[in-house]
């Protein structure tokens, strides 16, 4: 570990011990600002899984890792115990913390993901993995905080559509794909959405293609605005 943990070379020898006090502490304050820095980032977008979620998972990971890391440096176990345990708690956690609206969109998978991921830069952490965890974290931070705007921009120039259609009345269906196909949009799947399945609305979910030469410059916004125009749309948005 010693050959790439520059931090760890650079803080000393007591930083890489795990029964070192200085160490522990080192170690836990570290997590402590990581995963704070990620659950701030998290609650200013009011994510159910904010500061004190983040800040619990990586605590808990770091104790775990500590406990693995004394347990095979001192004890001599031959094996890590705690810190496969903790993942496997927090997968189950993230992946229960996913929520499906009634329009069919997936909400809090990246705050899911990012509960897991800070809970793996912890573990690093509590081994002494410094350089490693350092890289993570910045490598983490600059997913959530930079790359929204670039998936954004990205989503709204697709050729593919993703669309939450509430249609005036179920009958309007053929009007409605009609309409489409001379607007320049290639129908490639279209279901009723269950969740009003027995309201009698015509509430469906579909995937477009764009293939109008027309079209192909113009943004997902100015699409939606122009089915929102037909007569027979009484809502319709993108699913993201």
């Amino acid at each position: 570990m010693e050959h790439y943990n520059y931090i760890g070379k650079l803080l000393g020898d007591w930083s890489l011990e795990p029964s070192h006090l200085g160490a522990i502490a080192f170690r836990i304050a570290l997590a402590f600002l990581f995963s704070a820095i990620v659950g701030c980032e998290r609650a200013t977008k009011r994510h159910p899984a904010g500061l004190r979620t983040f800040i619990l998972s990586g605590i808990t990971s770091v104790f775990a890792a500590l406990c693995d890391a004394y347990m095979t440096s001192v004890m001599g176990v031959q094996m890590t115990l705690l810190s496969p345990a903790v993942l496997l708690c927090l997968a189950t956690i993230s992946g229960k913390s996913l929520l499906f609206t009634s329009r069919n969109q997936l909400r809090e998978l990246t705050t899911s993901i990012c509960l897991f991921t800070n809970a793996s830069i912890a573990l690093c952490i509590g081994f002494g993995m410094y350089t490693c965890a350092l890289i993570g974290f910045i490598a983490m931070i600059t997913c959530i905080v930079v790359f929204p705007a670039l998936e954004t921009f990205l989503k709204g120039h697709s050729p593919q559509l993703e669309l939450h259609l509430e249609l005036k009345s179920r009958n309007l269906l053929y009007e409605f794909i009609t309409a489409i196909r001379e607007f320049g949009l290639h129908l490639d799947e279209i279901e009723l959405n269950p969740a009003y399945a027995t309201t009698g609305l015509g509430v469906y979910t579909l995937k477009a293609t764009i293939v109008g030469k027309k079209l192909q410059d113009s943004s997902h916004a100015a699409i939606i605005d122009a089915l929102t125009a037909l007569d027979c749309v009484a809502y319709v948005e993108e699913i993201k």
